[in-house]
């Protein structure tokens, strides 16, 4: 029994569940809080549609990617590789396209494809040799970064990025909506309705549960924590992919920033509505608090050392929130 667990159970049925109820709300309130604050103290600036759209929008790649990571983290394990592989993934799209001519639609397909094969080695890895994820995925990790220099040598690509590709992230196909927001949405609506409403979901939660008990009920659990590495791996190559149209070119460290602000957002999610359960609906909570926590900042023209010390609190207040609720649940 956890320390944590030990106090639990000396407070009273009140205090746990006003406890337990802070746990699950905090989150939000927190959200809307902060939300009021920066309207009133900015209302020019802050509490307006372009504003909104704006932070959705900017919100949508740190969403894409801390959903596929999500599907890591429910089945029990961590995955430190995607920022890594999303700058990986961003600099081969435009390689592949300005240096080796290639359409468009081939080269994004064929970086879909080496994310999911990046996230089945991490899969193998951590299921099969049982190596454990954090120190596999790091290792990985610290692979691809390697892999990305290599390939550019070092040096971005800048010229040569058609218009056509530039769109994909900057253009506004659906009724003058964003097109990351509405790429955003369909990863996060598919891969909600995956874990929440779908056979192959209720395995996914309960190899998370328990691996154990999972495994004594016939679910293969090697193959269900593969699929959780390749959906984190398909959805770092997309963000890779949108990040690398959105900034017009391709740097082998563009992305790894997005590992810290994936995982706050993750965390974050785990203590929101569930006690201590990672899942798509709290992520996605996680993701919009970072992203209208910076956006206030660079409204109050706060330094830029500012945003690191908000995500690096906001990452440790996450985990606490979701140790809270986690050791409430068990209480």
């Amino acid at each position: 029994m956890t320390d944590a667990t030990a106090s639990n159970r000396r407070l009273s049925p009140r205090a746990k569940s006003a406890l337990g109820l802070f746990a699950r709300y905090a989150t939000i309130i927190g959200l809307l809080a902060m939300i009021a604050a920066f309207a009133v103290l900015s209302p020019r600036a802050f509490p307006t549609l372009s504003n909104f759209t704006n932070v959705l929008n900017q919100a949508s790649l740190t969403m894409i990617i801390a959903a596929g990571l999500t599907l890591a983290v429910v089945v029990g394990e961590l995955d430190l590789s995607v920022g890594f592989a999303a700058s990986l993934h961003g600099i081969l799209v435009t390689g592949l396209i300005v240096s080796n001519g290639l359409p468009i639609p081939l080269a994004i397909l064929i970086v879909l494809c080496a994310g999911a094969l990046i996230g089945l080695v991490n899969g193998l890895i951590v299921t099969k040799i049982k190596v454990n994820s954090v120190i596999a995925t790091l290792g990985v990790g610290t692979i691809l970064t390697g892999l990305a220099f290599a390939y550019s040598a070092g040096v971005p690509i800048v010229s040569g990025v058609p218009e056509a590709f530039l769109q994909l992230s900057l253009g506004r196909w659906l009724f003058g909506i964003p097109n990351n927001i509405v790429i955003m949405a369909l990863v996060v609506g598919g891969l909600w309705v995956l874990v929440e409403r779908s056979a192959l979901g209720q395995e996914i939660q309960a190899v998370g549960g328990n691996p154990a008990a999972a495994r004594l009920a016939g679910i293969d659990v090697d193959r269900i924590k593969i699929l959780g590495f390749v959906i984190s791996g398909v959805c770092a190559a997309l963000t890779g992919i949108l990040l690398a149209s959105r900034l017009g070119s391709g740097t082998a460290s563009a992305a790894d920033s997005y590992l810290l602000t994936a995982f706050a957002a993750v965390f974050l999610g785990s203590a929101t509505l569930r006690d201590g359960e990672f899942h798509i609906l709290g992520t996605l909570i996680g993701a919009l608090i970072i992203a209208f926590g910076f956006n206030g900042l660079n409204i109050f023209g706060a330094p830029t050392f500012s945003q690191y010390v908000l995500q690096g609190a906001i990452l440790i207040l996450a985990v606490g929130l979701s140790s809270l609720g986690r050791s409430i649940a068990e209480s």
